[in-house]
């Protein structure tokens, strides 16, 4: 039993969608009090911390995330999920998040870019894998995921399971215990996608 925490910020049926496709059904659970019947969350996000969090406080869903997480099930952020799972943003002024990961989230630094780049960072890029992680189980050492996000994690190194590279290096996959993140999105990476879609499902 895997739900999909809606809390009127994500992509929900692109999620839902991908699960089936994995061969896997979910739950969109929007009731904080349910959320803690299911053996894995998926906390997906689309848009800016800031009001990601005052969804997230009002209704209830931020304390049933953090509870979860406590439980020691799996949990798994996706893009602004994953920045969730930190202790702080500076996306559009200072907000604080779920705590569960040390770290926070800052802008990309145009100022370390070589060559001129865009941002948002939007496309696809390859994310390295760091460590031996089960969420990466079956995928090679370095392969292709859809990203689409101006801000990135800083967090310590003993956390990271990967990295990407645009203008600079930054943190792009998190584990801690049993709390995942990663900044792309899966559910709009195709097979690499699915791969840890379906690895997460067995976790």
């Amino acid at each position: 039993m895997i739900a999909v925490i809606d809390y009127n910020m994500g992509n929900l049926r692109s999620v839902e969608n991908a699960f089936k496709k994995a061969g896997e059904s979910v739950q969109i659970v929007s009731d904080p009090e349910k959320v803690k019947n299911f053996d894995k969350i998926l906390l997906p996000g689309v848009g800016a911390f800031g009001d990601a969090m005052n969804h997230l406080e009002k209704s209830g869903m931020g304390d049933a995330v953090i509870e979860f997480a406590k439980s020691g099930k799996p949990l798994l952020g996706i893009c602004l999920g994953m920045q969730l799972l930190f202790e702080k943003s500076y996306e559009f002024g200072e907000h604080k998040g779920l705590s569960l990961i040390e770290g926070e989230v800052v802008a990309f630094d145009k100022s370390r870019f070589k060559t001129p780049l865009k941002v948002p960072h939007m496309g696809w890029n390859e994310l390295f894998v760091q460590k031996e992680t089960p969420l990466f189980e079956g995928l090679p050492k370095a392969f292709y995921l859809y990203f689409v996000h101006s801000f990135h994690a800083v967090c310590d190194e003993r956390y990271v399971i990967g990295k990407s590279v645009y203008g600079y290096e930054f943190v792009s996959a998190v584990c801690k215990d049993n709390i995942f993140g990663i900044q792309p999105h899966p559910e709009k990476s195709h097979n690499n996608g699915l791969k840890i879609i379906r690895n997460f499902v067995e976790l």
